[in-house]
């Protein structure tokens, strides 16, 4: 809803009736997902909820009483007397209306209402195969391997297509085929701090296991909660061991699968999709699924909420409708459903009232800096600086402020530009930026085992993001990105004008070996998803100047100035296809030191496109937004300038860096 009314930039505050019956954990899943429906920020008002929460987690009776002087003081505390506030614009939700739902394959915002989802899927089938695929989409039965598991490892055999997994000994045949459920994690911050979602969760495992269901063999599980109460909660309510009789063992706290850090497949179940070029799904309880982030062989990618996560592994795929298919047989040979399992409001209020204590929050936060012995047995180098070490491969001294100038020097404008990479709609950060496991075919795989790493080391871009060396690499190399500089799924361009195809980090190199500015061209939203700082300091780094594009998640155009890069827009009704732009041109654009240097929001530059002699000439918005932000770009970026500004007292510096 806030999706279709346009809510970008703006904030966005919750009230009504119904929020007294909303737990504040509840709450703290609306506002963390701002970033989702494009508001600045989701907020609720203080009330005798947030007052319930902070006892609940460890605060003090002096501190919450503070809280609460302060917010009554100020008009900020939120009861039955309160007035309501005046509003720019007002949206109502009757909360009777909403459904239950799961998010896929692709984004977040595609919304699946629950009973559509096997519908959703096989309408969302063929634009998810690889296009050496499509032609056997009529067919898709054929497209299945049979497994059969000895002693809990699954084997690929031979082809079968059982509708519905029972709950048998080993032995028995299984099948993987388009929609099998591959990866089931409960993670990311977003779900896995919330009591009522955890414990629910745990509550279907339990009747799950009771019932006799057991999760097929080619879904990998994993339960990574935001904190270590929640282990303790989870314990304490008897629910453990349940979770992980269905292999929802904790692996870690924190960011995991919602990364892309769910480690390989099995070998075998990786075989079967290449061979069959399936289309298989993750289920996970985070908040972002863009191409290519979970896993790179799974095309298919789903939202939800925890408890969801533990039906979809039982069910084994995701082309089914949960609200009336039987998830499996249990061992009295009964079909099981989706309603036998589901946990009342009551039974989960119940648990959390009997397992979370506020000791808990007061326990695992009390040595939450203390780390291990292996965190305290660190040797720690002396001094107020960072002592690089040259040899390391994780943290690497970057080039931001090799040989920067106490003073910046004149805006330039861009001149002699080749296009790096063609792109359309609703390309990512995720299509942009690093993130998950690292490829040692890559460029960024063969720069750490030209480093003496060996590819079980590699880890994640994540662990390695204080090496720039490796996130560079790591840039636009998503195995999902659509360049259409080039026919391939992947990190690949054309470097012009030799038309050689290669890695996008490799053009790269030799563009700025010949001093080659780069630009990229974009369609709607790009940038869109989480907004990491690596989606704009990778550009930078393999040399982009500028991007046009057609519009601009509001944090990543930000983001871009931050670093240098000037973002452009395309005038309304215009678009690379509009102007015939094929990628192949020399670019020229100017104007922009007369925008920055005389700052006024709404200023146009001008680009000039040549290729075989045709020249095309267009105006294009500068998305340089504020005064600051010129102030910004102006410095070549918002590090140089802060930097600058310490620098400011020390008139004798001349020149930073190595």
């Amino acid at each position: 809803m806030l999706r279709k009314h346009g809510v970008v930039g703006k904030f966005v505050e919750y009230f009504g009736p119904g929020l007294r019956d909303l737990p504040l954990a509840d709450r703290a899943t609306i506002a963390n997902m701002s970033p989702e429906y494009g508001a600045t920020c989701g907020i609720f008002p203080v009330d005798k909820e947030s007052l319930k929460y902070l006892k609940l987690s460890g605060r003090t009776a002096e501190q919450i009483a503070l809280v609460e002087a302060y917010c009554r003081e100020q008009g900020l505390f939120h009861d039955e007397k309160t007035p309501d506030a005046e509003y720019s614009e007002l949206l109502t939700l009757d909360l009777a209306t909403v459904e239950p739902s799961i998010a896929g394959p692709k984004r977040p915002q595609d919304r699946v209402v629950l009973s559509q989802a096997g519908t959703s899927f096989q309408k969302a089938l063929p634009s998810l195969m690889k296009p050496k695929s499509a032609a056997k989409t009529a067919a898709p039965a054929a497209n299945s391997a049979r497994w059969e598991q000895e002693g809990g490892s699954p084997t690929a055999i031979g082809l079968e297509n059982p509708n519905v997994h029972e709950h048998v000994p080993a032995n028995v045949k299984n099948s993987l085929k388009h929609g099998s459920v591959v990866i089931a994690a409960i993670t990311s911050c977003t779900n896995t701090s919330n009591p009522s979602v955890m414990i629910g969760a745990g509550l279907l495992a339990k009747k799950a296991v009771e019932k006799g269901l057991s999760v097929p063999p080619w879904v990998k599980t994993s339960l990574a909660p935001g904190s270590k109460v929640v282990r303790d909660y989870l314990e304490n309510a008897g629910l453990t061991p349940y979770l992980e009789k269905l292999k929802f063992h904790i692996v870690g706290y924190g960011c995991t699968t919602c990364i892309g850090n769910s480690g390989p497949l099995p070998d075998e179940v990786s075989k079967a999709i290449d061979e069959k070029d399936l289309v298989v799904a993750s289920v996970l309880s985070g908040n972002r699924n863009f191409e290519g982030r979970i896993n790179s062989e799974v095309r298919a990618n789903y939202l939800m909420s925890p408890p969801l996560v533990v039906a979809f592994a039982l069910a084994g795929r995701i082309d089914t409708d949960l609200r009336k298919d039987a998830i499996g047989k249990g061992k009295d040979g009964q079909p099981v459903y989706l309603a036998d399992l589901w946990p009342t409001q009551r039974e989960v209020e119940e648990a959390i009232q009997q397992s979370v204590t506020a000791e808990m929050f007061s326990k695992s936060y009390a040595d939450v800096f203390q780390g291990d012995e292996r965190w305290r047995g660190l040797s720690v180098p002396k001094g107020q600086t960072y002592a690089w070490e040259k040899d390391s491969t994780y943290i690497r001294r970057a080039p931001y402020f090799d040989d920067m100038n106490l003073q910046p020097s004149p805006v330039e404008e861009i001149t002699g530009a080749r296009v790096l990479a063609v792109l359309g709609d609703s390309v990512t950060t995720d299509h942009i930026s690093p993130a998950g496991s690292i490829k040692k075919d890559g460029p960024a795989g063969k720069y750490l085992q030209e480093h003496g790493v060996k590819p079980a080391d590699f880890n994640s871009y994540g662990s390695r993001r204080g090496n720039h060396e490796v996130m560079v690499r790591g840039t636009f190399a998503n195995v999902r990105l659509r360049n259409k500089l080039v026919n391939v799924e992947g990190g690949f361009t054309r470097h012009l004008p030799t038309n050689q195809e290669m890695s996008i980090f490799d053009a790269s190199q030799k563009y700025q070996a010949d001093r080659t500015p780069l630009i990229i061209l974009a369609g709607k939203e790009y940038g869109s998803g989480s907004s990491r700082d690596w989606a704009a300091k990778g550009p930078r780094l393999l040399g982009v100047h500028a991007v046009i594009a057609e519009s601009y998640e509001r944090i990543h155009r930000s983001n871009l100035v931050g670093m240098g890069v000037l973002p452009l827009q395309f005038l309304a009704g215009q678009n690379e296809e509009s102007l015939k732009l094929t990628g192949e041109e020399v670019f020229e654009i100017t104007s922009i030191r007369d925008v920055v240097e005389h700052f006024a929001a709404g200023r146009q530059a001008k680009v000039r496109a040549t290729a075989n002699g045709k020249t095309t000439e267009f105006n294009a918005l500068v998305r340089i937004d504020t005064p600051q932000e010129a102030l910004y770009y102006a410095n070549g970026g918002i590090l140089q300038y802060v930097l600058r500004q310490l620098l400011a007292a020390k008139p004798s510096a001349q020149t930073v860096g190595a």
